[in-house]
């Protein structure tokens, strides 16, 4: 097995971590205090093909494998986890379904503009009764003619308040139940469509998320994505992708927080020493960069499934599992390392803390994951 990084992905791999220490890093703690949407950084990755990473050039991309994708997130989490989750909803959640279903018309519309950075997307799946079980959609899609009449709600919606279209569920046959549930690609400038205020979150904040409200909103049939009743299906698969940029924004976090308890551990001193020379937290060091290694193993098995066209239901849950109970875990031991200093807003370490807890519960809760992971593996 081979472990070692392609020259292409080594380049990504230089390019984003020198974009975030250039200008994530030193802007992120500003950026979460102030909820601040990162517009000039999201720009900047524009121009560097990061909100296509996977998508063709043809439709705008970069035309890099999922592993490249993995690694990227992995970087630009580092510097801000905020602008991670933002690239990562634009590019699993939004493109990677267009170009995986969507006609070539669609494509023109609704793919090459938002791979080139020049508009944004989000995933509307989730509703006030409807979040881990996603097939419990209560937006409804009524035909009339060549339109749909759509009218509901969605909530928690990533890039929301700041998105050009959505990949939107909706269920068009209710008797149906899983095979009644339809995707549509629906620009935000739809009449009908109804914003909210962005959320009050605990992390993250930098990456505003709102609720939706659709009221007899217009949509024309050819924006169908895939057929109807496959919606389902679309969303699930959409899911497998998207778990792997979650995994790898975990993963990132993770790094950020035990990076910065190891240059503190060397900084602080107590005993006549500096901490890292007690065994108590020499064991937390060596934990945390155990648990970072084996997260960073999934995430790249998972990423090169995908790229290799091979069924990845369950590892893309054991990644996004472990990778975000794991960010979790080594936050709060960063954060025992910095002591009293880590619980103040002059470190980033606590800013760590909470944006790694929401890995836990977006793109399906750790027990979704769970759920996956057994199913697959009891299957007769």
């Amino acid at each position: 097995m081979d472990f070692e990084l392609s020259d292409i992905q080594r380049e990504i791999q230089r390019v984003c971590r020198e974009f975030a220490a250039r200008e994530l890093t030193p802007n992120a703690r500003q950026w979460d205090e102030h909820h601040q949407w990162p517009t000039e950084a999201l720009k900047s990755l524009a121009e560097l093909s990061l909100l296509g990473v996977a998508v063709p050039e043809q439709y705008g991309g970069a035309g890099l494998d999922n592993v490249s994708y993995a690694i990227a997130i992995e970087e630009i989490s580092r510097g801000c986890a905020s602008t991670g989750v933002i690239m990562s909803v634009n590019n699993s959640l939004y493109c990677d379904p267009v170009n995986k279903y969507g006609t070539e018309a669609q494509k023109e519309e609704f793919l090459t503009p938002f791979a080139r950075g020049e508009k944004l997307g989000c995933f509307g799946l989730t509703e006030p009764e409807a979040g881990s079980d996603a097939s419990a959609q209560k937006t409804t899609a009524v035909r009339r003619g060549d339109e749909y009449i759509i009218n509901g709600s969605k909530n928690w919606i990533t890039n929301g308040p700041k998105a050009d279209a959505i990949v939107l569920f909706t269920m068009t046959n209710k008797e149906a139940g899983n095979k009644g549930i339809t995707a549509f690609l629906v620009p935000t400038n739809t009449p009908g469509f109804i914003r909210a205020e962005p959320d009050k979150k605990m992390g993250i904040s930098a990456a505003h998320s709102c609720s939706m409200f659709f009221e007899d909103m217009r949509v024309p049939a050819k924006n169908i994505l895939g057929k109807e009743g496959d919606g389902f299906r679309v969303a699930m698969s959409t899911l497998d992708g998207g778990r792997i940029g979650i995994a790898a924004q975990a993963l990132g976090i993770a790094r950020a927080a035990f990076e910065e308890a190891v240059r503190y551990s060397g900084e602080r001193k107590t005993f006549g020493k500096s901490i890292r020379e007690h065994q108590a937290i020499q064991f937390m060091i060596a934990d945390m960069a155990t648990e970072i290694d084996a997260a960073r193993l999934l995430v790249l098995r998972a990423a090169l499934l995908k790229d290799q066209g091979v069924r990845h239901s369950s590892e893309s849950a054991m990644a996004k599992l472990y990778a975000s109970e794991m960010a979790s875990r080594v936050a709060n031991k960063a954060l025992q390392v910095h002591g009293g200093m880590g619980y103040s807003k002059e470190m980033d370490v606590e800013r760590h803390v909470r944006d790694a807890r929401i890995t836990e519960i977006y793109e399906g809760t750790s027990e979704i994951q769970r759920i996956v992971i057994s199913t697959n593996l009891l299957k007769d």
